[in-house]
């Protein structure tokens, strides 16, 4: 029988609270709720979920405050994060983003797709994670690459978000840079580590715990 997945739903809205609760727990899934982020983060420090939906505009300490918290918290920052906002313009969406969430959808929301992308986001993660279980067997990317590769900084922060999954247009927006430079600094580190691919170099970023 397959593990019950716990879900962490922050929202100051309790109608909406009880709602999405009620829809996720009919789906099989264990929901615990905070209003705020201060809330929520006080729940992270005790149990970690498999997955946070988090609304952004709350008293106290909005979802870009908590997400970013999570984001530099490295117990927690592999998390998957889905966004739920009134805010639907084009750079709400890029800001929400930009913050560290997964995924960012508007309200008013279909519950049914709402559960799509929990589900989504959850497979997403469990591939990632049968990705780390595989490579402690010890992985054959960590024996390619030397022991004494060296980064830049710059090339640091890239490889940073090639493992979060991110394409080279993607990354090029982030750090406000050309695409075709973010694919030069992916191939150059391609280059010093012997890696094939982006998807080595996600791994081999992942393994060596790059913070």
């Amino acid at each position: 029988m397959a593990e019950t997945k716990r879900l962490l739903l922050v929202d100051d809205d309790p109608n909406l609270i009880l709602l999405v609760k009620d829809y996720l727990e009919f789906r099989g899934y264990e929901v615990v709720t905070a209003e705020n982020g201060r809330q929520a983060l006080d729940l992270l420090s005790e149990n970690l979920p498999d997955m946070i939906v988090c609304d952004v505009m709350m008293p106290e300490m909005d979802g870009y405050e908590f997400v970013e918290k999570v984001r530099q918290d490295n117990r927690a920052n592999t998390i998957p994060v889905l966004f739920l906002s009134a805010k639907g313009q084009s750079q709400d969406r890029v800001k929400g983003l930009k913050t560290g969430a997964d995924i960012y959808m508007v309200k008013p929301f279909e519950p049914e797709e709402l559960v799509a992308q929990v589900e989504s986001s959850l497979k997403q993660a469990e591939r990632w994670d049968r990705g780390k279980v595989k490579s402690r067997e010890p992985s054959d990317i960590m024996r390619k690459v030397r022991s004494n590769v060296e980064l830049t900084p710059t090339e640091n922060k890239v490889v940073k978000l090639v493992a979060r999954g991110m394409a080279n247009r993607e990354i090029a927006k982030e750090m406000n840079v050309s695409q075709r430079t973010i694919e030069s600094h992916v191939s150059n580190m391609l280059s010093k580590t012997g890696l094939h691919n982006r998807t080595e170099l996600a791994r081999w970023a992942i393994e060596t715990q790059m913070d």
